[in-house]
């Protein structure tokens, strides 16, 4: 584990949580990137510390929103687990929490909205949750947001390309995995199996 300092340092350099721009509406965006969190590497302690010194004083005084960008978020590598997540959620100031008026989950995927369904209620109050409004490309986040003054990472944009040709990645019933593009069959877990069965 990295230090305190250094941890601050990661944060700010990968950029996982940037204001920038505004949604149509004229609110502030708070936009985070989860492949760029590095979960093994950065405690609560720190993330909270963070926000609570960086971000959250700029989103105090006007309603903002969220644009999450869930594109080739890795479970092992991004995903801080679900105690983390009620932590970072509770140490949200009441006025940030009633500040906050839309959350912008941008491909989200089979299984983070099946967690999402499953628990979200458990780690997020029922006000959040039901802001939560999932985005499927790109080009429909537009409609929500000033394009010009958000910026996207260039892998967003070949994911979305990615759902074009390969559109039932958009249910989990084709994985995203590289190892796909060979001979290897497209399902390959069981609950992309079992999630198979709910839609058909």
């Amino acid at each position: 584990m990295f230090t305190e300092v250094e941890q601050e340092q990661l944060i700010e350099k990968l950029e996982i949580f940037k204001i920038q721009g505004r949604d149509k509406r004229g609110r502030k965006i708070l936009r985070i990137i989860g492949k760029f969190f590095p979960a093994r590497n950065l405690s609560v302690e720190v993330v909270n510390k963070y926000l609570a010194e960086k971000i959250f004083p700029e989103l105090e005084k006007r309603p903002f929103a969220v644009v999450y960008v869930h594109t080739d978020v890795e479970k092992s590598e991004n995903f801080p687990g679900v105690s983390a997540l009620r932590s970072f959620y509770d140490a949200i100031p009441v006025k940030v929490r009633e500040n906050m008026e839309a959350v912008y989950f941008l491909h989200p995927g089979l299984q983070a909205r099946l967690f999402l369904a499953t628990f979200g209620r458990f780690i997020f109050s029922g006000g959040l949750y039901g802001k939560l409004r999932y985005v499927s490309r790109v080009d429909y986040l537009w409609e929500h947001v000033r394009r010009n003054e958000i910026g996207m990472p260039e892998f967003v944009y070949d994911h979305d390309e990615d759902l074009e040709y390969r559109p039932m990645m958009d249910y989990g019933l084709e994985s995203d995995h590289a190892r796909v593009y060979g001979d290897a069959p497209a399902v390959d877990s069981p609950v992309t199996m079992y999630s198979m069965r709910c839609i058909s």
